[in-house]
């Protein structure tokens, strides 16, 4: 019997490896890619630990190379859905009763077959299914990864280890009970970590999960379930399922089970979906916990005192990496006068040694968009702003589906600060600046914080300290994550705990202690060792 006080390994972050010339991460990874590009897979959905294959069987395409097909995964119905919930309610007995060390165990495991034996498989499906290069892949499907079942489970240890005092006679405890009921997961294309990280998180506090991932991430999907089961994931914890999010929608949020939603995805559908849970909330056993991490139209300041070199290169990876397809990109900035020639030119010099093409090819810095919907959308944009008096496209701006869904980085100049691309989240690589007079400085930061809704990620580049001061306090509310001499992407896990506010989100800081709080419900309980045998008062006695 368990009977000791355990301490799990001190988590410290995952090494980035380089996939330098001929390095042996390289060369693994390049035989993964080509075994890959090999096969054809067959991706079923998880329910209940059992593989589930349908008729109905849709194709997965590179978005880089749309004529190669990958495979095919097994659309889903109602009836999954339901089968989904049934096996996460079934196995939320065993789960939850189980020690926390063996569920923590489970997900360092599998921290440890990613980093080792799992490494080129994921982000090989990562960089074919999402179109990520290596460096890109390996941040994130693989280093984040591994830092989010590692932090997490040490978060875990220490949530638990929070104990109320207890006075004599007295002993207090709480416990951090898993949730009453399913935790539905919603998660995103756009990084492979955050789709695991959503099932993972709930799940490692002994919740039991319903996971539906978006169709353009399925790919690298079915290789998070080959690790969760290679490292002994119990079946049902997990139920991976491939639903239109309606028919997914209209059981889940209609179930007296439901008990929380875990999102990542567009303001728009997360509004929605927590106006469709207040409807429904006196259907439910408990309050659902919500949380979500949606959009944003994040910035990037220069001051007068900034390095016109570092600003550029802040907005040319901050803008441009992954094509801008990270809720936390820059897609507008704000640069001075006196700065704007310099930043222009290194800018261009960036953009212009830029190679864009298939992720296969390691030399590539940018390579597609998610798929055409994206495509469309984006190029739209740029098609608009070609017309628009006030702006001026200055780099980039063309784009091509004929092979795959490339789109050049584009930055536009803005006379104004209110046109439309300054305005409006693009999730692309387009990047909007508007250049301000030195003297409006403070003024340009009344409009950093009024022109979106979005409070994600935002940054201030300055080497005058009362001006970086002011900006930070300015614009206390503008961005959950907030960068200062730094591109506003790359939140790490245990260092900078990731979320905004206002449209953005609920800010409940995934990579924190702070996200594991919203999925436990806490009982406290008092022993008293002593128990009174008189039901009277001191003060009820005579003088």
């Amino acid at each position: 019997m368990s009977n000791a006080y355990f301490e799990v390994p001190i988590a410290t972050n995952e090494p980035v490896l380089s996939y330098a010339p001929g390095s042996p991460e390289k060369l693994a990874l390049k035989e993964a890619l080509k075994q890959l590009k090999s096969e054809k897979w067959d991706i079923p959905m998880y329910i209940g630990g059992k593989k589930i294959f349908t008729d109905d069987k849709l194709s997965i395409h590179p978005p880089h190379e749309i004529k190669h097909t990958l495979g095919h995964y097994s659309k889903g119905d109602s009836s999954h859905v339901n089968q989904a919930i049934e096996a996460a309610l079934a196995a939320k007995k065993d789960w939850e009763n189980l020690h926390w060390k063996d569920r923590a165990a489970i997900f360092l495991r599998a921290a440890d077959l990613l980093a080792g034996p799992f490494r080129a498989r994921m982000n090989a499906a990562t960089m074919l299914g999402q179109s990520k290069n290596a460096y890109q892949a390996e941040i994130d499907a693989v280093c984040e990864l591994c830092d989010f079942f590692r932090f997490n489970a040490q978060f875990m240890a220490e949530m638990y280890s929070q104990q109320p005092e207890s006075p004599a006679q007295v002993w207090n405890k709480v416990e951090y009970r898993p949730l009453e009921g399913f935790i539905f997961a919603i998660t995103p294309f756009n990084f492979t970590s955050i789709a695991a990280n959503l099932c993972a998180a709930p799940a490692m506090l002994g919740n039991t999960i319903v996971w539906k991932p978006a169709e353009t991430q399925i790919y690298s999907a079915q290789v998070i379930m080959e690790v969760f089961e290679a490292a002994g994931l119990p079946p049902g914890v997990i139920n991976l399922i491939f639903t239109d999010g309606p028919v997914a929608g209209d059981i889940v949020f209609e179930h007296p089970e439901f008990a929380g939603l875990h999102f990542t995805g567009s303001t728009s559908v997360f509004q929605y979906l927590w106006k469709v849970i207040g409807a429904n909330i006196s259907k439910y056993k408990s309050y659902p916990r919500v949380v979500g991490e949606t959009g944003g139209k994040d910035f990037v300041v220069a001051h007068a005192s900034a390095n016109a070199k570092e600003v550029a290169v802040a907005l040319a990876r901050g803008s441009f990496e992954f094509q801008g397809q990270k809720c936390s990109a820059s897609s507008r900035a704000y640069i001075p006068k006196s700065l704007w020639k310099d930043v222009e030119k290194y800018l261009k010099a960036d953009l212009e040694d830029f190679k864009m093409g298939t992720p296969e090819d390691f030399r590539n810095f940018i390579n597609a968009v998610i798929d055409e919907k994206s495509f469309n959308k984006i190029s739209n944009y740029i098609a608009e702003a070609k017309k628009d008096p006030d702006v001026e496209v200055i780099m980039g701006g063309k784009y091509d589906k004929s092979e795959g869904y490339f789109i050049e980085p584009t930055v536009i100049l803005s006379k104004t600060p209110d046109s439309t691309t300054m305005c409006e989240e693009i999730f692309g690589p387009v990047l909007t600046i508007h250049v301000y007079e030195d003297a409006d400085f403070k003024n340009i930061l009344d409009k950093v914080d009024s022109t979106s809704p979005y409070a994600l990620t935002g940054a201030i580049l300055s080497n005058d300290r009362y001006a970086t001061d002011y900006a930070t306090k300015r614009l206390q509310y503008s961005a959950g994550n907030f960068y200062i001499n730094d591109k506003p992407t790359g939140a790490v896990v245990g260092q900078q705990p990731f979320g905004g506010g206002r449209a953005s989100g609920t800010n409940d800081k995934a990579g924190s202690i702070l996200n594991l709080y919203r999925w436990v419900s806490p009982r406290t309980i008092k022993e008293n060792f002593v128990p009174p045998r008189d039901y009277r008062y001191p003060f009820l006695l005579e003088e």
